[in-house]
């Protein structure tokens, strides 16, 4: 996973179309500083400075939508952690009132209406008595209550409050959706970020849920038993300190949490981003395979190098054995039989198949070949017997196998025939397989066939390519001619490298939905970790 960029700061707000190209099209974070000093709220809703009767002033009685958290004094936003309540303003503004006062070396408030204060407190007293927890004061607090928006117009709560606040200059071209107030007992003092490529590491909840934008991790103490992912979550994350007057720009996709200590107000804008408004809804449904599609290529790219340190097995190679494990049903063939192989230009060179090759092909085709004998017993010395049935047109050769094993890695550590067509370059590759097609050809039918797992067949597949894009079409042929003309059914050792790769891309898939849609598709959890 990528490290987000950095935060970007500035003292002097942009432009609405510097923000637009510069910013909200990058996707990063910003904070700019003072920018909405000379807003009326700036200094009208100062808790300090008589700011609380001048809220209670605006805004009266009127009922909001509180909510009464569970975890206080960390407060999360999903639905299961809070409880929503009706709560006149007023009354909200009492329990403020009271935390001031009980704050050491906070004064209370110097009332400019003593009447006003006496009866927002009196009122916060009287409803405090019908939450449900003795302490509940404290637990409560404003989320997203609603200044002004133009889908809901009706539920406009805090209306009066909209003089009090301007467009900051760098969003004078946005048509705003909503301007909510958010507010609590406690003073927000830093903000802590993270992209959206940190969702795995977030555990965002079940995109199916109704607080699919919340993560599952609890911030403060989090159960890495549970969430093992976690414990790097901090790597991904960026911590910016908030003073009165700033504003922070949060993009879309972004996941943030708040750390307080006093009284927060705040205020938050919200728009129709670019990405979403371009995105025509008939074409959802592609956006989403394609996505899925992506995640999923780099869930794989990421498993397999997670253990692209691994190394071949280190044996003692032993000529004498590797010839004397040849197979008496390559009998076309004389003792010095001979294969095709081709270099990177093209060129075709004849080559005694084991005599002559480089001492690390004959060092993994060792590998290879003692893997398969020492997994599969191959009976009668692995003689052909001609079919006899008079079903078939043509003569085909049987053989039947004491022993078979099918293998479900998904792990490159776990499985030592993905490791070593991992460590070959597709060159090597090539000659090894070309030496086992000519001298082992039963051998090669039961690696593909029975040993060949989820991430050895990627693997193939991918050297499979790097051999395509290195040789010509006319040399393709021939070697693949030569590798599936070892099988005695060419279309059953397609599946099984077919099926291996699905099954691979089948558990990154898994992955993908679990990483980043909080969507747990059962089946093995095994690899690509």
């Amino acid at each position: 996973m990528e490290k987000p960029l950095q935060i970007r700061s500035f003292e002097v707000a942009p432009t609405a179309i510097d923000f637009e190209s510069l910013i909200e099209s990058a996707n990063v974070p910003a904070v700019f500083r003072g920018c909405v000093n000379d807003w009326k709220a700036v200094f009208n809703w100062n808790p300090k400075k008589n700011g609380l009767d001048y809220l209670q002033e605006r805004v009266g009685s009127c009922t909001v939508e509180a909510m009464l958290s569970r975890s206080a004094p960390v407060f999360y936003g999903d639905l299961r952690s809070h409880e929503r309540v009706p709560l006149p303003f007023s009354a909200f503004i009492g329990f403020c009132k009271q935390r001031l006062q009980n704050t050491d070396g906070v004064c209370g408030p110097c009332g400019v209406n003593n009447e006003l204060e006496r009866n927002g407190m009196a009122e916060s007293e009287s409803y405090n008595e019908s939450l449900p927890y003795d302490d509940a004061h404290q637990q409560i607090y404003l989320a997203q209550v609603p200044i002004m928006n133009i889908e809901n117009e009706e539920h406009v709560q805090l209306e009066a409050l909209r003089d009090d606040i301007q467009m900051p200059i760098f969003l004078e071209e946005k048509v705003l959706s909503s301007i909510n107030l958010w507010m609590n007992n406690a003073e927000a003092r830093s903000m802590v970020l993270w992209p959206p490529s940190a969702s795995p590491t977030l555990y965002p909840m079940a995109i199916y849920g109704e607080a699919s934008n919340h993560s599952s991790v609890a911030l403060e103490n989090p159960n890495f038993s549970i969430y093992p992912r976690a414990k790097c979550l901090m790597e991904y994350s960026q911590t910016v300190i908030l003073h009165a007057g700033d504003a922070l720009f949060i993009p879309e996709g972004w996941f943030h949490q708040v750390d307080s200590d006093e009284m927060t107000i705040a205020v938050n804008f919200w728009w129709r981003s670019n990405i979403m408004s371009s995105m025509l809804e008939h074409m959802d449904s592609y956006y989403l395979r394609r996505i899925l599609r992506r995640l999923t290529d780099r869930e794989m790219d990421e498993a397999l190098r997670k253990d692209s340190s691994a190394e071949m097995p280190k044996t003692k190679m032993n000529m004498c054995e590797l010839l004397d494990k040849r197979e008496g049903d390559n009998s076309t063939d004389n003792q010095n039989q001979t294969c095709e192989e081709w270099d990177l230009n093209g060129t075709q060179e004849q080559r005694n198949t084991l005599h002559e090759l480089e001492p690390f092909s004959i060092q993994a085709l060792h590998e290879l070949v003692s893997l398969v004998h020492d997994s599969v017993n191959i009976a009668d010395h692995v003689e052909p017997v001609q079919s006899t049935s008079t079903a078939d047109s043509t003569a085909s050769v049987k053989v039947e196998y004491k022993k078979t094993m099918t293998t479900d890695s998904f792990s490159l550590e776990d499985d030592p025939v993905a490791k070593i067509l991992w460590t070959l370059d597709s060159c090597t590759l090539q000659s090894v397989f070309l030496a086992m097609a000519r001298n082992f050809p039963r051998t090669l039918e039961a690696l593909i066939l029975h040993l060949l797992s989820p991430v050895g067949a990627e693997v193939l597949t991918r050297k499979f390519d790097e051999i395509d894009r290195r040789t010509t079409e006319d040399d393709r042929n021939k070697f693949y001619k030569v590798f599936y003309g070892a099988f005695d059914d060419q279309f059953a050792a397609m599946d099984a490298i077919l099926n291996g790769k699905e099954s691979f891309a089948l558990q990154a898939f898994r992955n993908v939905l679990d990483k980043f849609v909080g969507f747990d598709l059962g089946g093995p959890t095994r690899g690509l970790r």
